[in-house]
């Protein structure tokens, strides 16, 4: 009996591949794989510039109804789409009686807002931003601009939204 059999397990003779030729990488295989990558980042680039110069954002024309007034609590807000559109908008009744209107994704990186009742501010909870209810205005946060905002008409107790007329406020560099 030999002493080799003693010192290495059984399963080492049968698999003979040694540590250091399975974890080495060569440079072939190395650069292969930053091209692969660079290729990937460039084709995401060029969809994104694509989609942005070919295909604008939809345009809101129209009144849209939305609810019955009565539907919506002071304080309560509603979600909804517009037809033809996916981009989400919320509804909000305000304490003070006023009715706002904003798209639903916040300016810094599209999470989902909500309107908190009682406090007059609209929270991004992702990175905590706040939004003014009544203007849309950041009040505190890294969104960069204000909420799109629709203008919201009562016509007895049916709410409708149509494209906002209000003057889009110029960017402020926050940087």
């Amino acid at each position: 009996m030999s002493d080799k059999t003693m010192e290495e397990p059984h399963w080492k003779q049968d698999f003979p591949i040694e540590r250091t030729a399975a974890t080495k990488i060569s440079r072939r295989d190395f650069a292969r794989f930053l091209c692969l990558v660079s290729g990937g980042l460039a084709a995401g680039s060029g969809y994104v510039a694509l989609k942005a110069n070919f295909f604008p954002e939809e345009t809101i024309t129209g009144e849209h109804f939305i609810c019955k007034a009565s539907s919506v609590p002071e304080g309560g807000t509603r979600s909804f789409t517009l037809e033809g559109s996916t981009i989400p908008y919320i509804l909000i009744r305000l304490e003070n009686g006023n009715w706002r209107a904003y798209e639903q994704k916040c300016t810094h990186l599209s999470c989902a807002v909500y309107y908190k009742p009682g406090s007059g501010q609209i929270v991004c909870p992702c990175h905590e931003g706040f939004f003014d209810a009544m203007t849309g205005d950041v009040i505190a946060g890294p969104p960069p601009r204000p909420l799109p905002a629709l203008d919201v008409i009562l016509k007895g107790d049916d709410v409708y939204v149509k494209a906002s007329t209000r003057p889009v406020p110029e960017h402020k560099n926050t940087l």
